[in-house]
């Protein structure tokens, strides 16, 4: 039993070193949703509750460092960065930009979006009703 616990925690510690986090890139102006020409409410909404798992800039708290979690995290990252990501906004082609709005307004409506465990740790990114009807409005008048 004793060499069992050994061997779980010498695979703990090493996988510490394993990188498992996305990289943050540099955002140019040019390409972001998040710019000054969008009301300053929207941008708000969009920081608190998007920007981690769908931007570039991603800021990371300590438990995203402390593996295994940071693979868990990373994944789910990865994976909202593919689907819609906000420092990638002005490189989609028009008929792409228009069905991320779509899917957008649709994750807010039905309260898919923000994922509710990441809401569960990150109590500022829970949209209140006036909050999703505030980017709804504004992404369906795109």
């Amino acid at each position: 039993m004793k060499k069992i616990i050994l061997a779980l925690v010498l695979i703990l510690v090493v996988i510490q070193f394993i990188p498992a986090l996305p990289e943050n890139s540099p955002e140019p102006q040019s390409s972001l949703l998040i710019r000054e020409d969008i009301p300053k409410d929207v941008q708000s909404i969009l920081k608190s509750a998007c920007n981690d798992c769908h931007s570039s800039s991603a800021i990371w708290p300590w438990y995203a460092h402390v593996a295994p979690l940071s693979f868990w995290i990373g994944d789910h990252v990865e994976e909202g960065r593919e689907h819609f990501n906000l420092s990638e906004w002005e490189n989609y082609e028009p008929k792409k930009k228009a069905h991320k709005i779509e899917e957008l307004v649709e994750m807010v409506e039905e309260k898919e979006m923000p994922l509710e465990k990441y809401v569960w740790l990150h109590s500022e990114a829970e949209l209140s009703a006036d909050q999703r009807a505030t980017l709804i409005s504004y992404f369906k008048s795109l």
